[in-house]
């Protein structure tokens, strides 16, 4: 684009007023429903929603909560997991999961992602399975879901529970069996959270817990009020988490836009690949063949230590960028007690000094994708 030509509107990593624009008139109303009724907590928002993306997860029965990380909790307290119990996960990712498992005196065990897709290495992760392993926690990353077929194999192989993290990947399809799945219905018990930048977001914090076990989820569904079964009668320790009613309305009325939603995601990717296919030091995303892919975030590799000249090249162009994620879990201060060291596992530490998140959302047109890609490609040049 030639230096001359200016953007109309300025570049977000993700522009949520935009988004709510589009919808304002349904929030609004929606929102002054919730006001009218006062019926703050457990209002009737909140089952209507749970049952829409139940229908929409083509799942049994889903339980809402107060966020991402305490849908991780409460699927391990369902499954009765013990202080002791080792649980697998990746250590290239955010921590809630890790969090999750020590918080309640588990030990999170690390393995090694695939250096193309980001998501867990079957391989590693069958060489860090031990008699102690009683779970995994699968987190289908960036919005790509991970190779289910072989890892449900494995956990059947060894009688393990298997959580799907889901946060970054509401509305991805895997293959199973020989038939499509939304990512998180296959393993025991899927997670999900609605944080503002997610596929499906809401104005706050929310999450939700999914199952076809229905004495699973009615566990889950006690645990996250108290342990109560019947009112004021506690039938196991619980905690407080729930989705209140008003981002429960929110997000009902922007589910019904969440496949369009997607489908921009999705082409705004496309676009992105397009121009930037063949650009020298950097490395796209790719598909794999048993998933769609979301583009929760679109995440390039960006080779020769040029990463962060990159990012400061694009922020001084007016376009933001994110590092997912800087250092790896097995090297965080928090997690030092695990005596992970440096090489430990070879592919998280060398991504986190590789991987640069692009600018992806539905409000993103084809001129700011364009700026993008040719600002990218003139700091390459000047090289």
């Amino acid at each position: 684009m030639p230096e001359s030509i200016k953007l109309t509107k300025k570049i977000q990593m993700v522009d949520l007023v935009s988004q709510h624009e589009t919808c304002k008139s349904e929030l609004d109303a929606a929102i002054q429903k919730v006001l009218a009724h006062g019926a703050f907590i457990n209002g009737p928002e909140v089952k209507t929603f749970g049952q829409n993306l139940a229908e929409y997860l083509e799942v049994k029965h889903l339980v809402p909560c107060a966020n991402g990380t305490d849908a991780l909790q409460i699927a391990l307290m369902a499954l009765d997991l013990k202080r002791g119990d080792e649980v697998i996960t990746t250590s290239f990712n955010y921590v809630a999961g890790a969090e999750a498992v020590a918080l309640f005196g588990m030990v999170p065990v690390f393995a090694e992602v695939n250096e193309k897709t980001f998501n867990l290495e079957v391989n590693s992760l069958e060489k860090h399975i031990t008699s102690k392993t009683k779970a995994i926690i699968v987190v289908h990353l960036f919005g790509q879901a991970c190779d289910m077929t072989e890892i449900m194999a494995l956990a059947e192989k060894h009688q393990l529970y298997v959580i799907e993290d889901n946060a970054q990947s509401l509305g991805t399809d895997i293959k199973y069996k020989g038939n499509w799945h939304k990512a998180g219905t296959i393993g025991h018990i899927g997670t999900t959270s609605f944080f503002p930048t997610k596929n499906l977001g809401c104005l706050g914090d929310g999450g939700a817990v999914f199952s076809n076990d229905e004495a699973l989820m009615n566990k889950c569904k006690s645990i996250s009020s108290h342990g109560q079964g019947q009112r004021y009668e506690f039938q196991r320790i619980g905690i407080n988490s729930r989705l209140d009613t008003i981002q429960a309305a929110i997000l009902d009325v922007k589910l019904k836009s969440l496949k369009d939603s997607l489908e921009k995601r999705k082409k705004s990717a496309e676009k992105h690949t397009k121009l930037l296919k063949g650009v020298e030091n950097i490395e796209l995303p790719i598909t794999e063949s048993f998933s769609t892919h979301t583009y929760n975030q679109f995440v390039v590799k960006v080779l020769h230590n040029q990463r962060d000249n990159l990012k400061e090249y694009l922020a001084d162009h007016q376009i933001p960028s994110m590092i997912y994620y800087p250092k790896p879990l097995h090297l965080q201060p928090a997690y030092g007690y695990l005596n992970g060291k440096l090489g430990d596992f070879p592919v998280s530490e060398q991504l986190c000094e590789q991987v640069l998140a692009l600018p992806i959302h539905p409000e993103l047109s084809g001129e700011q994708i364009l700026y993008i890609s040719d600002k990218i490609k003139e700091f390459f040049h000047a090289r």
